[in-house]
């Protein structure tokens, strides 16, 4: 109870809340601004937070996570153009809405569903992380190492058209995360005589590099090749163009329904906002009552996708906080965020840094009122945002890139290694193996091998008595059976897109 009133205590201090404030700000503008996401965003904010209490840097990013996911709805209704795959669900509704001269009410619903599903999410993730953790800390290394194995099968199977080059990405990452010092000899490994490797391979440079300045070569690319002005964005204010209670009575229902599926999906690592959002839009249109014509501007569909959207965010934090794997990418950098302040999500977290967790679930609640607050009142400024035209966002980006991977060590190899990593996420993404998967198999992969390596001694390195172990051969038959549905039902229907 102490650590939660001092945690809380640390939440509502007017540093914590004026850094969270500015995540909320500069998530809003990164959502709004075309060619911009929610991982991208994260990966270049994460410097920013070096000289922040842990408390202040995790609510700083956590601000931003939330309210680009708010924001990213903008483009979606007044210019019909998804920053993010999961958008695309806005688009189907939003943008008619907005071509009938009701933008405004559909930004308004996409707002005030997103901060429903986040604090629907962020409930859930105080209410369950502390017992699953408690159960984690009761099961050995083999059950561990099966659980990783498991989270990375679903990941890779719901991250990329193709279940073996996903899983071929995540072992490559795993296979990157082994650079440096071997944890128990002391031995180099794959350092190549370089002095700056034996710490292993930089996190937040690789991170900037896969996601951040890859995505704004794809960009670049996709601006040399697009023909036509962009579309202009619509925004109204007429008297049918307004939000009040008959308006929220009436997709009320579809924010808590939609809020139960984003949070359920998240908490299910690999699967993430994109999944969420389709399925949520899916059982919308199955409750649609008649006279309800969902994709020609109606407002229950934007509701679903945004709330669906958002309740992901906090409940992939589930997972992160009581087992240590993160389930989306959002998760995975927030690990780096944590590892920079000498914090190691996992089982022990809550034993070790009690304070520290409840004050980031009050962060959480806080970058909640706060989203509601800045985007009730943004709304007009934000969508002005949507006229900013790539060609000035790409060369920011590109700067923040450099700049950030140049802070965490004072040195230019890592903006080497950046660059280096920015080549081979692009290469990645024309031959279609998931980065994402990657970056959280780079990720998990010291606490995977230690788990391995234990896991090993405790079986004799005999697979016989893996017989002994019931819960992670369950586990591992799980992530066989999962696997081999993905690919079954890969044959039959396209890929959503990358998890975020």
């Amino acid at each position: 109870m102490q650590d939660a009133l001092l945690g809380f205590g640390d939440a509502l201090s007017p540093d914590t809340i004026a850094f969270v404030l500015i995540g909320v700000l500069l998530g809003y503008v990164i959502g709004v601004l075309p060619g911009l996401n929610r991982p991208a965003a994260l990966a270049i904010a994460i410097p920013l937070s070096y000289y922040m209490s842990p408390v202040s840097a995790v609510g700083f990013l956590i601000g931003i996570a939330k309210a680009s996911g708010a924001g990213g709805a903008t483009t979606a209704v007044l210019i019909n153009v998804p920053g993010e795959p999961n958008a695309a669900v806005t688009c189907l509704d939003g943008y008619p809405l907005a071509r009938s001269g009701k933008a405004r009410q559909a930004l308004q619903t996409a707002l005030y569903g997103s901060v429903i599903g986040d604090v629907v999410g962020t409930l859930a993730l105080i209410l369950l992380a502390l017992p699953l953790a408690r159960f984690a800390l009761k099961i050995g290394p083999v059950e561990m190492t099966a659980l990783m194995m498991l989270a990375l099968t679903f990941i890779a199977a719901l991250s990329g058209s193709s279940l073996l080059r996903g899983l071929i990405a995540g072992i490559f990452g795993m296979l990157v995360a082994t650079i440096g010092l071997d944890i128990e000899s002391g031995t180099p490994r794959m350092t190549f005589d370089q002095v700056d490797l034996m710490d292993g391979v930089p996190l937040l440079a690789v991170t900037v590099g896969m996601l951040a300045l890859t995505e704004m070569v794809i960009q670049a690319e996709e601006l040399l090749g697009r023909r036509g002005s962009d579309p202009t964005p619509v925004v109204t204010s007429g008297k049918d163009d307004r939000f009040g209670w008959p308006e929220f009575r009436h997709v009320l229902p579809t924010f808590l329904r939609s809020s139960l599926v984003g949070t359920v999906i998240g908490i299910i690592p690999g699967l993430g906002p994109s999944v969420a959002s389709f399925a949520s839009y899916g059982i919308a249109k199955r409750f649609a009552r008649p006279g309800e014509r969902y994709g020609e501007g109606e407002l229950k569909g934007v509701a679903a996708a945004e709330t669906a959207d958002n309740a992901v965010v906090p409940a992939s934090f589930i997972p992160l906080f009581a087992l240590g794997l993160p389930g989306s990418v959002s998760a995975a950098i927030l690990i780096a965020a944590l590892t920079i302040h000498g914090v190691v999500p996992g089982p022990r977290l809550f034993e070790e840094h009690a304070r520290l967790v409840y004050g980031i679930y009050g962060t959480m609640l806080v970058a909640a009122v706060l989203m509601l607050i800045v985007g009730r009142v943004g709304l007009v400024a934000f969508a002005q945002l949507t006229r900013v035209p790539a060609i000035i966002i790409i060369p920011v980006v590109v700067m923040l890139c450099v700049v950030g991977s140049y802070l965490e060590s004072r040195s230019l190899f890592a903006v080497q290694v950046m660059i280096g990593f920015a080549v081979l996420g692009y290469l990645m993404h024309r031959f279609d193996y998931s980065r994402v998967t990657f970056l959280i198999g780079f990720v998990i992969g010291p606490q995977f091998e230690l788990s391995l390596r234990q896991a090993l001694i405790i079986t004799d390195r005999d697979p016989a008595a893996l017989l002994s172990h019931p819960i992670a051969l369950a586990i591992l038959a799980t992530a066989l059976i999962g696997g081999l549905l993905s690919m079954r039902a890969r044959d039959r229907a396209p890929t959503t897109g990358d998890i975020t």
